[in-house]
């Protein structure tokens, strides 16, 4: 419900905000062409679209099939289980603080790195290796050790994981023109981060009912490395097909 309180403001704010300049004059000039769904699958855009669907469903099931997974975890971890409720309740939370912290300087170093990588490939791989590494490590050996290590893992992974949330906002600009920028970022973001992504936390926790393990947080734990691990590995190898900008300046 703390949600709503930052959304009341923007409700308000967004009808006010003032157009793209380039959109507004190619409108009132009236050259600016109506957008197509079917465009996006042209041969100019379709490896665009494709990648970067598949990509943003990559990082949205990393963020729902483990890293929001943690909560229910925490729980099973041996010196939480001896802490009367409300202790385990703030230890939750405290560790749920270490990854929303994470995710925010995520996105303050892809900010201060997306002007000195040029390669946009690079860029996020910067990211994509070592969450690549660490998701395993995370969940398969800190998720079922101590609180402290734990914290710091899945600070680590909120980093590299929301990082790349903000690395679509810079890269998906630049590979569409004007007129059909807004539904291609859209398309890779709600049909495949929102609708696709997100179906991986069925997927963890169905996949924790065969998992090993004698208690229900540590097979959650290994669903969570399993399902987060794979999402990861398939993210990196996409990377490879993921169209490089032609400039650095947004196209027309």
């Amino acid at each position: 419900m703390s949600g709503v309180i930052p959304a009341i403001p923007l409700i308000i704010i967004r009808p006010f905000l003032p157009e793209s300049p380039v959109w507004r004059e190619k409108k009132a000039a009236g050259t600016l062409k109506r957008p197509s769904f079917g465009e996006l699958f042209h041969p100019r855009f379709r490896t665009t679209t494709i990648i970067t669907t598949i990509m943003m469903a990559c990082a949205y099931a990393a963020a729902f099939g483990a890293i929001q997974q943690v909560p229910r975890i925490v729980p099973g971890l041996a010196e939480v289980r001896a802490m009367p409720r409300t202790a385990q309740e703030q230890t939750v939370g405290s560790v749920q603080s270490f990854q929303e912290t994470g995710g925010l300087v995520g996105r303050i170093i892809l900010a201060f790195l997306a002007v000195r990588i040029l390669s946009r490939r690079k860029l996020l791989r910067v990211f994509q290796v070592p969450g690549l590494v660490l998701m395993p490590i995370v969940f398969l050996i800190f998720a079922t050790g101590s609180v402290t290590v734990l914290k710091w893992g899945i600070f680590a992974l909120g980093l590299l994981t929301i990082a790349q949330f903000s690395f679509w906002g810079n890269y998906l600009p630049r590979v569409y023109p004007t007129y059909l920028r807004g539904t291609g970022e859209s398309f890779a973001a709600n049909v495949g981060g929102r609708m696709f992504g997100t179906t991986a936390a069925l997927v963890t926790t169905q996949l924790a009912n065969s998992m090993p393990g004698s208690a229900a947080p540590v097979r959650l734990a290994y669903a969570s490395a399993a399902v987060g691990t794979v999402v990861y590995l398939i993210g990196f190898l996409c990377s490879f097909r993921l169209p490089e900008p032609d400039q650095q300046a947004l196209p027309d």
